[in-house]
């Protein structure tokens, strides 16, 4: 499989029911190639479009089974999922942008908003930016680190430490996240 189909299979996944996020492949790339990672991101995004349709309509068909996954999903919680609908209910689509900023999986947002009457096209609207801002600023700055702070280091030391990260970042979120 090539990294497109990579980056557009792991956007749609960690969209549905997958918790590690597509930022993980990127940032691996731009360690080595800043240009393809960012556009590798906008497969990500693509695939997130795809997966974020998809639990838009799950949502619109069957709010309580959608919910239950959710409630399943590592680091979900039955008071984030509450708390990510009472944010649609008061600002509407605009709450999709909360997500990157407070760790809320982008999921919950999908699988919510037909529920708190967001509209299919202010839902995917908005997710265009509110994934693909986080995707570039991560591939962008995973580049200037790369080529700046670690430029004399090898590829296969800058990638040990960029894994050791992402796992530090991982244990610490569900140590730190409640949930189940």
């Amino acid at each position: 499989m090539g990294l497109k189909a990579a980056a557009f299979l792991w956007g749609l996944a960690e969209a549905t029911l997958f918790f590690i996020v597509p930022d993980v492949l990127l940032s691996a790339v731009a360690l080595r190639d800043r240009a393809r990672a960012l556009r590798l991101c906008f497969w990500a995004l693509g695939g997130a479009l795809a997966g974020g349709l998809g639990m838009y309509l799950w949502g619109r068909q069957d709010p309580i089974q959608v919910g239950e996954a959710l409630a399943r999903v590592p680091a979900i919680s039955e008071a984030m999922i509450e708390r990510v609908g009472a944010d649609l209910q008061q600002i509407g689509s605009l709450a999709t942008f909360l997500g990157p900023l407070t760790g809320t999986p982008y999921k919950i947002y999908a699988a919510l908003s037909p529920e708190a009457g967001v509209s299919l096209l202010a839902f995917m609207l908005v997710s265009i930016p509110a994934r693909l801002i986080r995707f570039l600023v991560v591939a962008w700055l995973t580049a200037l680190v790369a080529r700046t702070l670690l430029r004399d280091w090898s590829h296969r030391a800058r990638l040990a430490l960029l894994l050791g990260l992402w796992t530090a970042f991982y244990a610490a979120y569900f140590l730190l996240v409640p949930w189940h």
